[in-house]
């Protein structure tokens, strides 16, 4: 595993560079960022990760730990490669994504080319509680059971509900859940918050 290199910018191209370590040139895929504060000559230290397939080795690099946690992050989503992880950071950065995922808000990962509504709403439900918040957010306390409420709406979702119906019922049961609820038992307090009106929501 490449865990990081520091050596020699050779080349600079839009989404990549090659940095020369020990006489060995290495392509590196990059964010623009990184891009343009890269230059010919210059050593250039990088987080990196190791992407392995069977046809190809591929590295990713960034400037920061925090950017490659959360390349890291990003990648584990189902849909979500390398090279989707690596546009959103492109677009969004660390504290844009963290912020996003905790207001549970996939409106920024719907405007990155290549990331779909479906694809957003995920990213927002996998991450939920993965990423750090910062401290600034952090100024009330949620309610419990908050940052797994995606989780339960996107499961009664898969039941058959309405998505509408489906928050606004988690939204209910999340706001009197006790400290330390866990997704199945808020998601059997929504189906018996939504048991009654069950025939009505899905027929209506």
């Amino acid at each position: 595993m490449i865990a990081s290199l520091r050596g020699t910018v050779a080349h600079v191209a839009p989404d990549s560079i090659v940095l020369e370590v020990a006489g060995v040139g290495y392509l590196v895929a990059v964010t623009p960022e990184v891009t343009r504060t890269a230059h010919l000559g210059d050593e250039l230290h990088l987080h990196t990760s190791l992407i392995v397939r069977e046809d190809a080795l591929s590295l990713v690099g960034f400037a920061t730990r925090e950017e490659l946690g959360t390349f890291s992050a990003l990648v584990a989503v189902s849909g979500v490669g390398p090279k989707s992880a690596l546009g959103v950071l492109a677009a969004l950065s660390v504290a844009q994504i963290v912020d996003a995922v905790a207001a549970e808000d996939d409106a920024p990962f719907r405007r990155v080319s290549g990331i779909g509504p479906k694809t957003a709403k995920l990213i927002v439900v996998q991450l939920a509680g993965k990423l750090a918040v910062p401290a600034a957010g952090a100024s009330a306390p949620a309610p419990a059971g908050r940052s797994l409420e995606p989780q339960v709406v996107q499961a009664l979702v898969g039941l058959g509900w309405p998505e509408r119906i489906a928050t606004d019922a988690v939204a209910v049961v999340v706001a009197d859940a006790p400290a330390g609820s866990s997704v199945p038992s808020l998601l059997r307090l929504a189906l018996a918050q939504l048991g009654p009106a069950r025939t009505e929501a899905v027929h209506g």
